[in-house]
C-alpha cells in the first residue's frame, strides 16, 4: 500500500492535465478571455454607420500623422467587437505574460514527506493554469471598455491596428460628443502606437523592462505554490478543484520594485504621448476640442478594473504619480521643444528611465546628443 494518502487524487489530476498538452494554460486563458469577452449583449459586431466612419477617417489621420513625424504611418486598421480585440490582445500579450510560467518547480518534502513531492508536481503544474486563468480573464475585461491595444502601451509583434469601435461610439455617446471626433481620436492614437511599439529598438527596450517587471508581478504565484502545501486533505484538494478561483482570494501585488519603477516611468511618458499626438491631429482635422479634452480625462480617470487588472498583470498603475509627471514631462517638452522632439522614442535609447520623467530636460539633451540620434 502507498504511503501517499493523494496519490490516486493526484495521479487522476495529472493524468487529466497532462492530457492537454503543454499550452494548455494559454488555451484556458483563450477560452476564459472569449467567454467574459461575450457578455451578456453577445458582443454585437460595429453598426455600418461606425465602419464607414473609421474608413472616412483612418487615410486622412495617417497623412497627418506621417507630417507631423516626417514617418510612414499606414491607413489599414480593422473595425473590430470585443471578442476580436481580445483574441488579438491575449496573442500580443503572450509572449510577454511567459517569465511568469518560468517558477522553480516547488519541493514540499519538507512539510509533507513522502507526499511533498507529489504535491510539488502538482503545484508547478497547476501554477501555469492560474496564470491561463489571471491572463483569460484580464484580457476579457479589457476590453469592456479599452478601444484599442494602445491604451495599454506594451511591444508589440504586428502592426496589425483595430479599433473596438462600439467601445468608442459608447464614449462618444456618454459624454455627448460629436462622432467624428471621438474616432479621429481613437485611430490617430492607436496609429501612433502601433508605429512606436513595432519599432524594434523600442519594442526590445521595452521588452527588457517587462521582464525584469513581470518576473517580480510572478511572485504572487509563490504565494499561490504555498497556499498548495497547506492543503494537508483530499478534501481541501477537492474543494479547490470545484472552485480554483478561491486559492487567488486575497493575494495582493507585490511591492513596488526598481523594475517596475522602471516600466511604470516608461509606460506613463508613452501614454501620455499617445494622447498629445492624438490631441494634435484631431484638432487640425476638426478644430478645437475642448469638449474631448475634458471627457477624455475624465475617462482616464474613472474606475477602469479591467484597463487597471491588465495593466498590473505587467507591473504597470494606469494612475498615480507616475502618469501626473509624465503628462508634465509631454507637455514641457511640446512647449519648449514641438511634438516632433518625441521622434526620439522610435530609439532604442529614447525612453525616458524613472528619474527623467521628472527632469525633462535632461532627457532632451541625452536623446538629442546620442549617437543614434
Amino acid at each position: 500500500m502507498s504511503d501517499n494518502p493523494f496519490g490516486g487524487l493526484f495521479g487522476d489530476i495529472f493524468k487529466i492535465l497532462g492530457q492537454q498538452g503543454p499550452d494548455a494554460w494559454f488555451e484556458t486563458a483563450r477560452t476564459l478571455g472569449l467567454n467574459v469577452a461575450r457578455g451578456a449583449d453577445g458582443d454585437p459586431n460595429p453598426a455600418v454607420a461606425e465602419r464607414q466612419r473609421l474608413e472616412q477617417f483612418a487615410p486622412l489621420v495617417a497623412r497627418h500623422l506621417s507630417t507631423a513625424f516626417s514617418i510612414s504611418v499606414a491607413s489599414d486598421v480593422d473595425a473590430a467587437n470585443r471578442t476580436q480585440g481580445t483574441l488579438a490582445a491575449l496573442d500580443q500579450w503572450r509572449p510577454l505574460i511567459r517569465p511568469m510560467l518560468d517558477v522553480p518547480a516547488a519541493d514540499f518534502s519538507d512539510e509533507l514527506g513522502d507526499a511533498g513531492a507529489t504535491l510539488g508536481q502538482l503545484a508547478s503544474t497547476i501554477g501555469p493554469l492560474f496564470t491561463g486563468f489571471q491572463l483569460g480573464s484580464v484580457g476579457g475585461h479589457f476590453f469592456e471598455r479599452a478601444w484599442s491595444l494602445a491604451t495599454l502601451p506594451l511591444p508589440r509583434d504586428n502592426d496589425k491596428r483595430f479599433l473596438v469601435v462600439n467601445n468608442v461610439a459608447k464614449f462618444a455617446n456618454e459624454w455627448s460628443l460629436g462622432p467624428d471626433s471621438a474616432i479621429v481620436f481613437a485611430l490617430a492614437r492607436e496609429f501612433i502606437a502601433s508605429v512606436v511599439l513595432t519599432q524594434s529598438g523600442t519594442s526590445d527596450a521595452l521588452r527588457a523592462l517587462l521582464h525584469d517587471a513581470v518576473t517580480d508581478a510572478a511572485a504572487a504565484q509563490g504565494d499561490i505554490m504555498s497556499r498548495l502545501s497547506k492543503m494537508a486533505s483530499p478534501d481541501e484538494i477537492a474543494s479547490l478543484m470545484s472552485n480554483p478561483e478561491s486559492l487567488l482570494d486575497g493575494l495582493e501585488m507585490p511591492d513596488e520594485t526598481p523594475a517596475t519603477r522602471s516600466m511604470n516611468a516608461a509606460a506613463a511618458v508613452l501614454r501620455a504621448f499617445f494622447d498629445a499626438s492624438a490631441f494634435h491631429v484631431t484638432e487640425l482635422i476638426l478644430g478645437p476640442q475642448p469638449l474631448l479634452r475634458e471627457a477624455y480625462l475624465r475617462y482616464r480617470l474613472a474606475d477602469a478594473r479591467g484597463e487597471d487588472a491588465a495593466a498590473a498583470l505587467f507591473g504597470i498603475d494606469n494612475h498615480g504619480e507616475f502618469q501626473t509627471a509624465a503628462d508634465d514631462f509631454v507637455q514641457h517638452i511640446v512647449e519648449a521643444h514641438g511634438l516632433a522632439a518625441f521622434t526620439a522614442l522610435l530609439r532604442a535609447d529614447g525612453l525616458p528611465s524613472h528619474d527623467e520623467v521628472t527632469k525633462p530636460a535632461e532627457w532632451f539633451d541625452r536623446v538629442s546628443n546620442s549617437p543614434l540620434a
